[in-house]
């Protein structure tokens, strides 16, 4: 499996974090997955992806795993994770 790591600075405080990755939970969508929240920890539901979203006062860090179907579709680790991050930059950047 490969694997996805993304960690994303903020100063919002964790509730106002999670406010801010609605636009990441759509993106998410158009691809068939979802985030299953429990308090700040989410799970990160979809076809050939799995992992983590972790939202604290300063930080939120994303954690993939990509699965054999995901990698057979050509997603390429180091292109998403670049995504990913442009996205979670974009998010906190206003």
């Amino acid at each position: 499996m490969a694997s996805v790591k993304v960690q994303q600075a903020h100063s919002v405080g964790a509730a106002s974090a999670r406010t801010k990755l609605a636009a990441f939970e759509t993106d998410l969508a158009k691809y068939k997955a979802r985030l299953d929240w429990s308090g700040n920890t989410a799970q990160i539901k979809g076809i050939g992806v799995s992992g983590q979203v972790q939202v604290t006062d300063a930080h939120v860090t994303v954690n993939l795993e990509l699965g054999m179907l995901a990698r057979a579709a050509g997603i390429d680790a180091g292109k998403l994770q670049n995504s990913i991050a442009k996205r979670l930059a974009g998010a906190f950047a206003s």
